[in-house]
């Protein structure tokens, strides 16, 4: 099985499926649409039943119910197509370490997997490795599910002596920029609960995750002429770091781990005149969550209150052309900062809390397989987050790989075999 695991995974990543949160069609990138069409065919190829995919790129396949099963429950198995917008994803050129020994893993195209750095690779003594050449992303996340998932189907089919009740498939697209769940018809898909399989090293076995927002600030500033600037002039960027600096240095992501939250700034960009900054916004408690956008919201009031006096100044009187000769004070009466906040996902626990057995299932999966759970919270979310509130109890497991949307990211396929074990045991049990 790892011999044609390895081998369906090493052909999933020749396809570049980055995702593009600026784009408004669904798939957001066409090569989702590519792979999502292959993938399509290879389950046809397999016996698998009810191969659909619809026109919002959700592919969803059935394996049928063994004939003394036909009355159990529908369970689902779930995966995302595409790939991290953070690094190049075309061309990807797998490095394979057969029996990893131990210490840096030497990046073919550059870079270094050092052990220092990636302590983690210590527990991966003995396995087969497999990287990008350092240039691209590998595509581990979430192709390892995909492929997970596929060849646990395609065992299923032949074997038939493996009894089970109807399982259900789903390959998603856009789930790297939030909206893998967007369209999802739970009704349609059928299953009493599902499980993504979108985890990272072995044993990974998650039904927390964080409470999740997005903020957009807004700065309007006043592009004075800096030689009649005094007592006028707004710098838009230096508002903007103002309020970067108004939130808790000790709570950014790199000062954190475990439940604690934090915020994220993931993009400024602007002049003088007009800036915008993007803030990401998690805490694992609903309280802790609430207690963060209540912060943002005294930032911007206080700012606000701050530059108070130069937002009321009317064009008339107050204006002074800039070098290049365009008027840059504001409207009268507009505020300096401005916040949005745009809700992305909530914590499943509060579902799966009313859903025991379904963890449990997972848990005494993964003890079957000689593999020691490891409950943890995700320090994100998953379509199985969004899931769980639509009515589908999602918790995630594991795919074996490790530091995901990176060009150091990497994949054990022992564990990968792992997993398609552990998916067989869920489907079994």
């Amino acid at each position: 099985m790892k011999e044609q695991l390895k081998e369906r995974f090493l052909r999933y990543v020749g396809f570049d499926t980055r995702s593009d949160g600026r784009s408004t069609t669904t798939p957001s990138t066409p090569g989702q649409t590519i792979f999502l069409k292959y993938l399509a065919g290879e389950l046809w190829e397999l016996g698998l039943a009810e191969v659909r995919l619809n026109e919002g790129g959700y592919l969803t396949a059935t394996v049928p119910a063994t004939p003394r099963h036909m009355g159990r429950e529908t369970i689902g198995l779930i995966a995302h197509v595409d790939t991290s917008p953070d690094e190049p994803g075309a061309g990807v050129l797998p490095h394979i370490v057969e029996r990893y020994e131990g210490g840096d893993i030497a990046l073919p195209g550059g870079g270094v997997i050092g052990a220092a750095d990636f302590p983690e690779t210590g527990e991966l003594l003995g396995h087969t490795i497999i990287t990008s050449d350092g240039t691209t992303l590998l595509g581990a996340d979430d192709k390892a599910g995909v492929a997970a998932i596929v060849t646990a189907a395609e065992y299923l089919v032949v074997h038939p002596e493996l009894e089970h009740g109807r399982i259900r498939l789903a390959f998603t697209p856009d789930e790297e920029i939030g909206r893998g769940a967007d369209n999802f018809d739970v009704a349609a898909f059928g299953a009493a609960y599902a499980y993504t399989v979108d985890g990272g090293a072995e044993g990974e076995l998650e039904y927390e995750n964080f409470n999740a927002a997005r903020a957009v600030i807004t700065f309007r500033g006043a592009n004075i002429h800096p030689g009649q600037a005094k007592g006028r002039m707004v710098n838009a960027l230096l508002v903007a770091g103002e309020f970067m600096t108004a939130l808790p240095a000790g709570e950014r992501p790199e000062n954190t781990s475990g439940y604690e939250g934090f915020f994220h700034v993931t993009s400024l960009a602007g002049d003088v005149g007009s800036a915008e900054m993007e803030c990401l916004v998690r805490d694992h408690s609903a309280e802790g969550f609430a207690r963060r956008k209540e912060l943002l919201e005294r930032v911007t009031a206080e700012i606000n209150r701050r530059y108070g006096r130069r937002a009321a100044m009317g064009r008339a009187g107050s204006s002074a052309e800039g070098e290049s000769g365009s008027v840059g004070v504001r409207e009268a009466g507009r505020e300096v900062v401005a916040l949005r906040i745009e809700e992305q996902y909530r914590n499943m626990k509060e579902v799966l809390e009313a859903h025991p057995q379904v963890v449990e299932r997972a848990r005494e999966a993964m003890v079957m397989a000689g593999v020691v759970p490891v409950i943890k919270p995700i320090r994100g979310g998953t379509d199985g987050a969004r899931l769980s509130f639509m009515g589908l109890p999602c918790p995630n497991i594991f795919t074996g790989g490790g530091n995901f949307h990176s060009r150091y990211e990497y994949v054990s396929l022992d564990s990968m075999a792992k997993a398609v074990e552990v998916i067989l045991n869920i489907c079994t049990i």
